[in-house]
């Protein structure tokens, strides 16, 4: 399928990004047949803002065609999981590509790397994993809503996708991550509303050899705690980042000059004439507005067991 890895032609039953404007960019499905909400069968038929597409017509067209609308005109792309994170169906609110990035880097994530996710969502955080660990690695990815579990194993599944994560329906905060993953792990992701119930699991669920966690919050009182029960299990290296993506405006200003020799002169047509003479200057414009908040990344370090300061009574009695 086309999330696994790049290819030329669409395929029937790819998932595809029609890219209209910056501001508009959808997922489509290529299916001549589509199941309509009385569950029969209709013609696939993608409306835009530029016309209807038929979704037809998408088989056997190389990625990156210009497509023809009834009322415009259109590009088809290789899904990716940047274009997937800002097209997906949401069920959940969602991590967006800013955040993802510091969260593999701060994990230090690779092919080959065993990660655990808890929870899945709308599975945003987890097609970039995915990318991030194939082809050796391998996801294990939980939430507590059987639904979405199932809608997310079925994403998966339709996009090539099943054979590098595991989907599990599982209150982690109260169950754990299941004793076939103690051990296992080199990395564990949280984004729950009581992560640090979580972290007794996650020491369980990491190497021996030690590991990272990245716990995601909107709450600086989630974080609190959370950083103290890092602590009280051992782990090291304790940080919290918020990360806030600025975009600035390049544009060409004009800026006044000004001649210190001219300064002591008096002020004369020439003087005054030399005063308002300006300069042309490509410059960055700040936004008028900051971002809003998302939410708070704390990462953290779990030394090698040899190594580790933790009262394993607390560990024990979990």
């Amino acid at each position: 399928m086309s999330f696994d890895g790049y290819k030329e032609v669409i395929n029937e039953g790819d998932t595809v990004i029609l890219y209209l404007t910056i501001s508009q960019v959808y997922n489509v499905k290529a299916e001549g047949k589509t199941l309509n909400k009385k569950g029969q069968q209709v013609e696939n038929i993608f409306q835009t803002p530029y016309g209807a597409l038929k979704c037809a017509e998408l088989i056997g067209k190389t990625y990156g065609t210009k497509i023809q609308l009834s009322k415009g005109w259109g590009y088809i792309l290789q899904p990716t999981p940047e274009l997937w994170t800002i097209t997906l169906p949401h069920r959940t609110q969602i991590i967006y590509t800013p955040d993802i990035s510091m969260i593999i880097l701060q994990l230090e994530i690779k092919p080959g790397s065993i990660v655990i996710e808890s929870g899945t969502g709308s599975g945003s955080l987890s097609h970039a994993l995915i990318r991030a660990i194939k082809p050796q690695g391998h996801l294990y990815t939980f939430d507590f809503h059987e639904l979405r579990t199932k809608t997310a194993g079925q994403e998966f599944q339709d996009h090539g996708l099943a054979n590098y994560v595991t989907v599990t329906h599982r209150d982690v905060c109260c169950n754990g991550f299941g004793e076939d993953l103690n051990e296992k792990a080199d990395a564990v992701f949280l984004d729950l509303p009581h992560p640090w119930l979580a972290v007794p699991h996650a020491v369980k669920a990491l190497k021996s050899i030690g590991g990272r966690l990245c716990s995601f919050s909107p709450c600086i009182e989630q974080v609190q705690k959370t950083c103290c029960e890092l602590k009280n299990f051992g782990f090291q290296e304790i940080q919290t980042l918020e990360v806030l993506q600025t975009q600035y405006n390049v544009q060409i200003r004009q800026f006044p000059t000004l001649d210190v020799e001219f300064l002591k002169y008096p002020k004369t047509e020439e003087v005054e004439k030399k005063d308002r003479e300006v300069q042309k200057c490509l410059t960055a414009i700040p936004p008028a507005q900051q971002p809003g908040h998302t939410g708070y990344l704390t990462f953290a370090s779990l030394y090698p067991i040899w190594a580790r300061t933790v009262n394993k009574n607390e560990v024990d009695s979990d």
